[in-house]
């Protein structure tokens, strides 16, 4: 399975803003669950905000009302805007495109660093 790639993270300050995108896996199926999750280290990987193929959205406590998942299906892509950033939002951000068993397929992961 080819791995979906990520872009958008980088460095920014607290209370900043970043957009993630993440180039979906073209799987012939509409029928999909797109997430993205995050990793800091020391700490076990979390699910941040889900979007299904009927518009649904849900999000980590965490991150609701700070962060918008989103899809644009005509470009195949998801994004991920992120809000008034702080520390505890630092990780690597993972974006996958679930499709079913054997259509589920994952990013490496984009660094996401909050620091003043």
């Amino acid at each position: 399975q080819v791995p979906l790639v990520e872009s958008g993270g980088g460095l920014v300050r607290p209370g900043g803003s970043l957009r993630l995108s993440c180039a979906a896996s073209g799987s012939a199926s509409s029928v999909y669950v797109m997430s993205w999750y995050r990793q800091a280290p020391g700490k076990e990987r979390e699910l941040v905000a889900t979007i299904t193929s009927g518009g649904t959205t849900k999000y980590a406590d965490s991150v609701r009302g700070r962060f918008g998942i989103s899809v644009d299906n005509a470009e195949n892509r998801m994004f991920l805007q992120m809000n008034n950033l702080n520390t505890n939002d630092a990780a690597v951000y993972y974006c996958r495109d679930y499709r079913g068993e054997k259509n589920d397929y994952w990013g490496q992961g984009t660094q996401v660093t909050v620091s003043s």
